[in-house]
């Protein structure tokens, strides 16, 4: 009987490291990117509010990567907002798209399926136009994040590269914020190391 248990363990396990040896990395969409320039695209946040100038978390990334990065971030911008102006995004021939929406959906109590619809919709936007989206989070709720798992869930559907919650750690701490909602040069800092090594992920 102990040598039978033996061998059904062995094949669990057998069986377990084949399923992840074959499992298939998720497919990025429009990997490798073909397009000419990266652009960053939302609200405040990518603008860069509360930074000095060349603080911005955009900016850094730039200098790290050596190539330009288009900013398109427009203070206030809801998600509905970032689709009315896609096109914008478009007409660059953006290879990449870093997408950073939300925020302001949650300051001004917009329905949460409203706020990913639209999202969702501009992430197929970017991607008809040839372009990798690089989905940057942004944790819907002061205690709980009702976001986490919507911004996870089109990631995962459309073939987007994903960083979760760029602000994790930084609200709330005055080291890092200028305000009770913008990062201050420290904040976009350590956001731009949230995301260069996606970034770098995309573009390799």
């Amino acid at each position: 009987m102990q040598k039978i248990i033996t061998i059904v363990l062995v094949l669990a396990v057998i069986v377990t490291v084949l399923i992840f040896i074959l499992k298939e990395s998720p497919k990025i969409t429009n990997y490798p990117p073909q397009g000419k320039i990266i652009v960053a695209f939302g609200d405040s946040l990518v603008e860069g509010a509360g930074a000095k100038a060349g603080n911005d978390f955009v900016s850094l990334l730039s200098l790290r990567i050596g190539e330009p990065i288009i900013n398109l971030g427009v203070p206030g911008n809801t998600s509905a907002d970032g689709l009315l102006r896609i096109e914008q995004v478009n007409e660059e021939d953006p290879k990449v798209v870093l997408v950073l929406l939300g925020g302001n959906d949650f300051l001004r109590k917009v329905p949460i399926v409203e706020t990913f619809k639209n999202i969702d919709s501009i992430v197929l936007k970017l991607q008809s136009e040839g372009a990798v989206v690089v989905l940057l989070g942004i944790k819907g709720g002061l205690l709980g994040d009702q976001y986490a798992e919507y911004f996870e869930n089109i990631a995962e559907s459309r073939g987007a590269l994903y960083v979760p919650n760029v602000l994790a750690g930084l609200l709330g701490n005055s080291e890092f914020m200028d305000d009770s909602i913008h990062p201050n040069d420290a904040g976009y800092k350590k956001i731009a190391e949230k995301i260069y090594p996606v970034l770098e992920k995309a573009l390799k």
